[in-house]
């Protein structure tokens, strides 16, 4: 019984990392979509978000089947309310891959992106997908140190996030309003792309270690 218990855990760890692995996907395929103005590739980012939206109800149905069935204490505990978390963070990077292909499809044929501020997200994107992947092997392995190296990463995208700013607010700014708003907005779908990453690390910390980082003495270097 405690066996086949331990399976079911497997079970909804691959889970999560098979999620980690669509939204990864996804958020390239979005970022390819928003450079190059490619309606087909927005199109299917759009229509494969309903996939993650399956994907997270599967994992929180499982989720909750352990902790009704088999009531689950310490790790395992820890475990499964990891899971229930880090579904739904799964599930916002999705939602936000679909803002970006959204924006791409608003504009088309037109490109969304003025060519001033392209390279800042074919880098953050880039970043967004690494991350994505780095959050699939945490899953996996539940390496705390890998977890932790995740931060670095998403401040980068906070940095690119930040300049993003001071382009905008530059009075040389040629682009006009509309384009100032779809930066902004598009700006912010990758930072809280990169966060929600992050959180998904952080739980999987919590599962090895007890204490979700920040929330605890000691947590200011994770």
């Amino acid at each position: 019984m405690r066996e086949a218990y331990h399976v079911e855990l497997e079970q909804l760890a691959d889970k999560l990392a098979a999620m980690s692995v669509q939204v990864a996907d996804a958020m390239e395929r979005a970022t390819q979509a928003l450079l190059d103005a490619d309606l087909a590739v927005a199109e299917q980012v759009i229509s494969d978000d309903a996939k993650v939206d399956d994907a997270r109800a599967a994992c929180e149905e499982q989720a909750y089947a352990l902790l009704a069935l088999q009531a689950p204490v310490a790790t395992d505990l820890r475990t499964v309310l990891a899971a229930i978390h880090a579904a739904e963070s799964l599930e916002r990077m999705g939602d936000l891959a679909l803002h970006v292909a959204k924006a791409a499809r608003r504009r088309h044929p037109e490109p969304v992106l003025p060519e001033q501020v392209r390279g800042y997200f074919a880098e953050m994107g880039q970043i967004a997908v690494r991350l994505a992947r780095q959050a699939e092997q945490v899953i996996k392995t539940k390496d705390v140190g890998a977890a932790k190296e995740l931060e670095s990463d998403d401040d980068q995208v906070d940095d690119i996030h930040r300049h993003l700013f001071t382009v905008l607010m530059d009075r040389e700014w040629p682009h006009g309003v509309a384009a100032a708003v779809d930066v902004t907005l598009l700006g912010r779908f990758y930072e809280r792309f990169a966060d929600h990453a992050v959180s998904v690390a952080r739980r999987m910390i919590f599962v090895v270690t007890g204490r979700m980082p920040g929330y605890g003495p000691g947590d200011d270097e994770i």
